[in-house]
């Protein structure tokens, strides 16, 4: 499980989506200050609390594929279903950092908002590794 590379990419997307957006703020609010996972959640905004849900999804979704080594195509599956909770996210914040009119002033972009780019290029990867590995077992198959 762990020798494989699509596992690493897989806890590095794990380490960024329930983790790292614990401590590193979206971005900054005029009235509220910074913006992390936790306060995404408490927050008055439908939007704002479908990014903390999401980016928990996100987490959940990799630990699946992790756990389901030994089924690739179901690994495949849930990475691609985790590629567009990320391009959802990705699209979210970038409109609320844009502006969400009348609701709230943004003033300050952080780190946090350029997750989702991260983690779909890590889940990409992570698929390649994988139709890598299927295509290797594939191989061997047709050889006996």
């Amino acid at each position: 499980m762990i020798q494989r590379i699509q596992t690493l990419y897989l806890l590095s997307v794990f380490i960024i989506a329930g983790v790292l957006t614990n401590f590193v703020s979206f971005f900054t609010l005029n009235e509220d200050g910074r913006l992390f996972l936790t306060n995404t959640i408490m927050n008055n905004s439908v939007l704002l609390k479908s990014v903390g849900i999401f980016f928990i999804l996100a987490a959940i979704f990799s630990l699946i594929a992790i756990f389901s080594y030994k089924k690739r195509q179901n690994q495949f599956v849930v990475n691609r279903l985790n590629i567009l909770i990320n391009f959802y996210l990705l699209s979210v914040l970038m409109y609320v950092s844009l502006k969400l009119s009348g609701e709230m002033q943004i003033s300050e972009k952080g780190i946090g908002i350029y997750f989702p780019i991260v983690n779909i290029v890590l889940l990409v990867m992570a698929n390649k590794a994988i139709k890598k590995d299927e295509d290797l077992v594939k191989s061997v198959d047709r050889l006996r």
